[in-house]
Parts: C-alpha cells; sequence; structure tokens
C-alpha cells in the first residue's frame, strides 16, 4: 500500500472560514500525474468569491501536462536560510527532499499570499508520520494555557457531522479543542494500527490561534 491516495486543493475565503475541496491531484505510473476540478464543489467555493488556482486557469479541463512542475512553484526554495528548521518543523525525511510529489504532501504547499493548501488522504501504514493542524479553533475559542506543546491528545469520530463525512473530534482529556484538518481526518476512517497524536507547535494570544499537530502511527 503506498503512503497516500489522492492530493486535494483545499480553499477557503479566509481564516475561521470552512475549507472546501476544489480539486484532486491523481497520480500513478502509466498516466503521471493529473490535476482536475471538482466541479459540484466549485459551486459552493464560487458563493465565497473562489478564483481558480494558478497555473490552472480552466475550471472544466483536466490537467495532464507539467503538472508537477506547476504545483512546484508551491514548494520551499533551497536558497531559505531557516531550511533546516523548515524540515523539521513539518518532519520531512531528508532522503526524500527533492521530490515534489513527496513534499506536496508533507508541508501540504502552504503559503502566506492566499488561501490554498494541498491535503493528502493518508493510507493507514505503520511508520506513518506528518503534521496536520487543528481545525474550529476560532469558533471554540479556547484559552492559551489549556494546551502545551507535547500533550497528547485523544480522538473521537464525529459520525452524522453535517460538514464532513469524515469528522474527527480531538479533545484534551475531556476539553474538546477541535477537530482533525478536513481530508487529513480519513486517515482515522481506515486505520487498524494505533493512531497518536502531539501537539506540535502552538501560536496563541490569550486564545490559541493555531495548534499543529504530529500524527502517528
Amino acid at each position: 500500500m503506498s503512503r497516500t491516495g489522492n492530493i486535494y486543493l483545499v480553499w477557503r475565503k479566509g481564516r475561521g472560514s470552512r475549507r472546501i475541496p476544489v480539486g484532486v491531484i491523481k497520480t500513478n505510473v502509466t498516466e503521471g500525474t493529473r490535476f482536475k476540478y471538482l466541479q459540484k464543489n466549485l459551486i459552493k467555493a464560487s458563493e465565497y468569491g473562489f478564483l481558480p488556482f494558478t497555473g490552472f486557469p480552466e475550471t472544466d479541463k483536466e490537467y495532464s501536462e507539467n503538472v508537477l512542475d506547476i504545483l512546484s512553484q508551491r514548494l520551499v526554495k533551497f536558497e531559505r536560510n531557516d531550511l533546516s528548521d523548515f524540515y523539521s518543523f513539518w518532519k520531512v525525511d531528508l532522503n526524500k527532499r527533492f521530490d515534489p510529489f513527496y513534499m506536496l504532501v508533507q508541508t501540504q504547499g502552504l503559503l502566506p499570499t492566499d488561501n490554498f493548501e494541498f491535503l493528502a488522504d493518508f493510507n493507514p501504514i505503520k511508520g506513518l508520520n506528518f503534521i496536520s493542524e487543528i481545525a474550529g479553533l476560532t469558533k471554540i475559542k479556547i484559552p492559551e494555557t489549556s494546551i502545551r506543546i507535547g500533550d497528547v491528545l485523544d480522538f473521537q469520530l464525529d459520525y452524522g457531522n453535517a460538514y464532513d463525512d469524515y469528522a474527527v473530534k480531538l479533545y484534551k482529556e475531556n476539553l474538546f479543542v477541535g477537530y482533525v484538518k478536513l481530508i487529513h481526518s480519513r486517515l482515522f476512517y481506515k486505520a487498524k494500527y494505533k493512531i497518536q497524536i502531539k501537539v506540535h507547535h502552538i501560536e496563541k494570544k490569550e486564545i490559541l490561534q493555531r495548534v499543529f499537530i504530529d500524527i502517528s502511527i
């Protein structure tokens, strides 16, 4: 079994808004890497001001040429002064740092200049380890002292959630602290092995603003 299935291009209007999967990236040996938009979700995203991803301007087309080259523009530049810190933060396997597909999966292709991210549908294999982020913090408003780096979190599958068929609630003991990020949450419905979640990094100002989590099997 491969480490990941498809990668989803996810968009949201801004911080605190719901994430919407607007496209999917598929790859295999025979057909290479391909990208296409998810038409049903585009309708919803367009209501909030969605504009196509740069490099994939035509929303009714399946892209099969230069897809990895286009996606590579989202990846870290090797001349960065803090490259080692970046690799450490995202738990990058240094032997795979030149593999653009792996790097897109591991670092989510996040940029401070737009509202896109690339979220992989991970498969439940032993040794899997990646960084995700707690969703829903802006609505819950949790005091900054509630959790600390290194805390182990518990989870509960949230069957019947109106917004995500694969929703997963997160808890620090009895305190509800949010959800596993969209798409990453699917792993918890497939896993046959124990999943561990630890608090990896915190951004706070009186309340928790962003909390990154280390997910491993």
